[in-house]
Order: structure tokens, then sequence, then C-alpha cells
């Protein structure tokens, strides 16, 4: 068992002893969530019973956007949330409202795409390749390049949405965008300016998921990064096309996390860890028998109460596949992943590459050492929590040992990484490295 910075051995033993042996310290709870389809897991959690099978009665309540989300998990008004990975990170680091937030379980990895409106996307299909009729995908910002520069030129901004400061879709968005040369903007919060839109070529700025594609429709974006299923509503409803998700961006990117407080997770140690124990059943239900359950899944989240979104649009992604323009419709079978590729492992990989990401954006003003980004990831991304739910459910048996890491050896730290939309690799243990390698981003300099 590894106890990691800021934690006293002792302490941590204890809780090894209580998450074990113990009922849950508090049964009553309460989660928030915003309607997305990867809050999945909470919706499994509670409908398939797995909440009460730990002791737990779960109540699940929609959120009206991150901000309040968060704020309500601070303040104890929500015992804890489905999150953006980025929240936990920048909470702790004082980016924003400064809280401890912990993540012991992963969400979901991929699940997000980017959609252009209409005529937006009429001009970039004259700057990419087809074959057989339709376009070569992965569709590279580099076709909208020449677009941008065209609005540029005739004195109108190109704006573009995205749901939250430090949102996957944020960093998502940024990258594939300066991947095609095109620059995103800076933050200087040093200097009071939080708008993300200093030197940009694009201006993004934040749109709840939900609203994404009326305000599409209504002309005051021209695009938007964003999660399921507000990407196929756009299809749907014949106002845009999703050119690229997130999986052709960063193969098998992290998500959303599940988001606690420091302070909740010491008070209820055996609480935090049968609460995991039942998201974790719930995304292994969610991927099991090569996505058998999905249709079912859908069904679920279909209801008002949760993502609230018509069955057909849901599944469009949910099943394994993704409909770009109408009628191309294409096999993504890892569009969505719950449990699959150690999906719900916290990794203080993913959790330093989404520090890099605020780093090289301004959000995180000054350079800072490798050794800071990996005691940060250490203090918010808790796989010793995780570890204690995952034995669990092993002594149980109700899982077996090989359908998850190797812990006795698990470093959390992922090999370096591929499948970027750039080439570029990631080695979460060099984090400077990997920011130097970016021809658009910060590096050592402070704007």
């Amino acid at each position: 068992m590894n106890c990691l910075v800021g934690i006293v051995l002792g302490a941590c033993v204890s809780a090894v002893a209580n998450a074990e042996l113990g009922w849950p310290e508090k049964e009553e709870l309460k989660f928030g969530f915003i309607k997305l389809t990867d809050m999945a897991p909470l919706a499994v959690a509670y409908e398939k019973g797995f909440f009460e099978d730990e002791g737990l009665y779960v109540t699940l309540e929609a959120q009206a956007n991150w901000k309040v989300l968060l704020d309500r998990v601070i303040t104890g008004e929500l015992d804890g949330a489905h999150m953006l990975a980025g929240q936990p990170l920048a909470a702790t680091i004082g980016y924003g409202t400064e809280a401890h937030i912990i993540t012991p379980f992963s969400m979901d990895l991929n699940g997000n795409g980017i959609t252009v409106s209409n005529a937006v996307w009429e001009e970039m299909k004259k700057n990419i390749p087809y074959e057989n009729g339709k376009p070569v995908h992965p569709v590279k910002a580099d076709a909208l390049k020449p677009v941008v520069e065209s609005y540029t030129n005739a004195g109108k901004p190109f704006n573009m949405g995205m749901v939250f400061p430090v949102s996957t879709h944020n960093y998502e968005l940024r990258y594939w965008l300066a991947a095609g040369g095109i620059n995103p903007g800076y933050y200087a919060p040093h200097k009071g300016d939080t708008s993300g839109q200093i030197d940009a070529d694009v201006l993004l700025s934040v749109t709840p998921p939900p609203q994404m594609p009326a305000t599409l429709e209504a002309g005051t974006i021209y695009g938007y990064c964003v999660g399921e299923p507000w990407n196929q509503q756009a299809v749907f409803k014949g106002i845009g096309v999703p050119v690229i998700t997130d999986y052709e961006i960063w193969k098998n990117n992290p998500e959303k996390v599940f988001g606690i407080t420091k302070e909740f997770a010491e008070e209820y140690p055996n609480t935090t860890v049968r609460l995991v124990k039942a998201l974790i059943r719930a995304a292994e239900w969610l991927d099991a028998n090569d996505n058998a359950n999905r249709p079912e899944a859908v069904k679920i989240l279909a209801k008002s109460d949760y993502v609230g979104a018509d069955y057909d649009v849901i599944a469009n992604s949910m099943t394994g596949t993704f409909e770009y323009e109408k009628g191309d419709k294409r096999e993504v079978p890892d569009f969505n992943v719950f449990f699959r590729y150690n999906a719900t492992y916290p990794y203080y990989s993913d959790a330093i590459w989404y520090l890099t990401q605020m780093r090289r954006w301004g959000q995180i003003s000054e350079p800072k050492t490798d050794d800071w980004y990996k005691d940060v990831a250490a203090s918010v991304y808790r796989p010793d929590l995780y570890r204690l739910a995952a034995e669990a459910l092993i002594d149980e048996g109700l899982f077996s040992a090989d359908q998850f890491p190797e812990f006795e050896t698990e470093s959390g730290f992922k090999p370096a990484q591929q499948g970027f939309i750039d080439n570029i690799v990631f080695d979460g243990a060099k984090p400077n490295e990997y920011l130097d390698k970016f021809a658009i981003g910060l590096k050592s300099e402070t704007l």
C-alpha cells in the first residue's frame, strides 16, 4: 500500500483496517452531476443497486453548471460529484475557488467531440482530402486555419465554445487548434486576466454543455468542444457537423473523475471506499461483454433525471458508433470507455497531463519543477483509496486481480504515451520536457 504525499503513515494504515472491516460512517449521501453521458457510472450504480449493496443510500442531483457543482461539494451541500478531471487539480492549487479536492476514481476515457457550424464545415471541406466520397479522418485543425484567417481578415472574431476553463474540453480544443497552427490564447491570472484570449487567433468562451447546440444555432459561436450527447444533438438537429472525437486527438484520454473533499475522505474512510466499490462495479457493468449492456444503459441515461436526451441521440455514441455528417456514421467502439484499459484507476500521469496544459496556456502563471507536478498529482489523485476498494471486490469474489493494475508494482505512471494528433509523445515523469516540445504554448516564460 502506497501512502501518498502529506498522509501520515499511521493514519493510512488505520484507514485500511477500517475500510476493510467497517460499515459506512455516513449512509445517506447526495452526489451531483452534469447532464452528460459520462455520468453513467453514477446512474448505473444507483439503478442497479450497487450503492445499496454497500449500505449507501444515494440521491443523485443534476447541477446547473460545473462551477455550481464544485462550489456545492466544497460547502458540503454535495458529498461528491462527477467532475471535470481538471477541477480537483485546479481547486487544490488555488486556480479559481481554493479547496483540497481529491479523486479516488476516474470515471471514463474519451467521450468528447468538436463540432462546427454547417457554414464553417462547408469552408473546411475545401481543405480536406476525400476518399470514396467521404472526408478522410481524423480531420485536423489545419483545415480550419484558412477559415479562421478569412474571418480575421474580414474583421470578425472567430468564436468557439468549451464548457469550463479547467475542462478537458478546453484543453482538447486548444490542443487540436494548436496542432493545426492556430493559437487559442493564453491566461494571465497574475495580471488579473482569466479570459484565456491573450494573443488568440480563436476566442474561446464558456457555454454549459446542454446549451451548446442552441448557442451554435444562434450564431453566437461557430463551433464547440463538448461531451455527448451534445455533438450528436447537432447532427440530429441539422445545425452542425462534428469534425473530430477526442479519441482521435488523444487516444484513450482520461475524461471525468469522481471528486470529494480531502476532509470527506478522512472523516468517512469506510464510506469513501464503499462508494468507490459501487462505482467500479458500475463501470465494469457498462463495458462488460463487449458493451452488451449499453442499450440498457442508454435507456437509463435517457430518463429526465439523468441526461434527458432522446434514446437515439445517446445511443449514437454510447453503443460504439459516432455520426459525423448526417449519414456518415462510423465505428468508434472506444468512443466511451468506462472500465477497460484500467479506465477507472486514478493515474498520477493523467493528473500531470492536465497540469501541463494548465501551465501551457498560462493558468499556472510560472514554470514549475517536475517534482512540483508529481507532488500535486499525488495529493489529488488517490490510487491508495482505489486499491482498497478493488481489493475488497477481489476478496468478495466479484472481480479477479487481473481486472486491475498490479498493485504491488504499479507506479501510477503510464508508459510514455503516443496516440496524439500531433504525434508528440507524453511521458508523465518528465512534464517540463513535454512542454518544451510544443511550438505553441508557454515553456519557461511568464506572460
